[in-house]
């Protein structure tokens, strides 16, 4: 037990400052849309296919400037995202420019995002924030073992008693030991999330493999992107082949001679931006092939639903509430973890 001790309290004060600001802004993120300043955010969600498509017209007009990728509104939040080669911007769903800029500095939604989910270092400090999540597991198994031993005087209490060590210490445990099943949430979710081979652990033998599958575009003839291209025909035939759902995405080629994705989001999907996906040939804008979620197998569909579960995207503001406490708790546990690991007063000599 002592060693479970002692590695629980050095990992704690190395990486605790770390879950802290990660659970911080996590707390932060999942109100994104609420906080997020933008004109016509309130907006009516649009979902005539004639009206998207006249919006996509007008964004991607020009060949010169075209954006790379448009996110469109949803309900909560009715203006689109747009993404440039340098920079982005909002506009309405009728595709009339609102705000633009040129670097996420600009937009505080953009950096505190980008620091949650990649700590302002691409995909290596992704790959930092997966190994804090599976450090944040190890906490709360380890975390749970040593608070057995004291469970005979647990008090919650949401600050310590006084700031002393002893005082911290017991509220660390009795605090973490009632947050453990959120954070084992948070933790789990987000961790499969970034290392996806992880997947075949929690969802069983082959998921790894059926989600690569499902997420890898059709075989297609390359093609170059024409400057031509009728956009509305794409939308409409979208529309054609999933009638109720809602348009979340539209994407061009990420690498030369890629097809033009477009993502939707039918009404039973969890995921924000949906997994009905149709791939568009880039030098002509027939549609190559289009996937239906409902098909897909039930790993997959099971794997859909971790990033709403992580983020706060299903259940409505009670479910964003919870994961809210889970994030402040986390920024609570570790900062304070941290403080008493290195900072912590010697206590004083006692008098003769």
């Amino acid at each position: 037990m002592r060693w479970i001790d002692l590695a629980h309290r050095w990992a704690g004060g190395l990486i605790g400052l770390l879950l802290a600001l990660i659970g911080l802004s996590g707390a932060i993120l999942v109100h994104r849309d609420a906080w997020t300043i933008a004109p016509h955010k309130s907006d009516a969600l649009v979902r005539d296919a004639t009206q998207v498509a006249s919006a996509v017209e007008r964004i991607m007009h020009d060949p010169a400037g075209r954006a790379k990728a448009i996110t469109f509104a949803a309900p909560g939040f009715g203006v689109n995202r747009v993404a440039f080669d340098h920079g982005g911007a909002y506009t309405t769903q009728a595709g009339e420019m609102l705000v633009r800029w040129n670097t996420q500095w600009s937009r505080p939604e953009l950096w505190l995002a980008d620091f949650h989910m990649h700590l302002f270092s691409g995909d290596t400090g992704e790959i930092i924030v997966g190994v804090a999540g599976l450090a944040g597991l190890a906490f709360v198994v380890t975390g749970t073992v040593l608070w057995w031993r004291t469970r005979r005087t647990f008090e919650l209490r949401l600050l310590p008693k006084r700031m002393s060590r002893p005082a911290i210490v017991r509220h660390h445990r009795d605090l973490g030991v009632i947050i453990a099943p959120l954070l084992l949430l948070s933790f789990v979710t987000g961790s499969v999330l970034v290392f996806r081979p992880l997947s075949s652990l929690l969802l069983g033998p082959g998921a790894t493999a059926a989600i690569v599958s499902a997420a890898t575009p059709p075989t297609a003839p390359a093609a170059a992107l024409s400057e031509d291209l009728d956009w509305g025909a794409m939308i409409r035939k979208a529309r054609q082949r999933f009638p109720d759902a809602d348009f979340r995405s539209l994407s061009l080629p990420r690498k030369a001679g890629g097809p033009i994705v477009l993502r939707m989001k039918q009404p039973w999907e969890w995921l924000p931006n949906g997994r009905s996906t149709l791939w568009f040939a880039a030098n002509d804008g027939h549609l190559i092939e289009a996937r239906d979620p409902v098909a897909a197998p039930l790993q997959v569909r099971l794997y859909s639903m971790l990033y709403p579960l992580h983020a706060g995207k299903v259940g409505g503001l009670p479910y964003r509430l919870v994961m809210t406490i889970s994030g402040l708790a986390l920024a609570l546990l570790g900062s304070l973890t941290v403080w008493t690991f290195w900072f912590r007063r010697k206590p004083g000599r006692r008098p003769a």
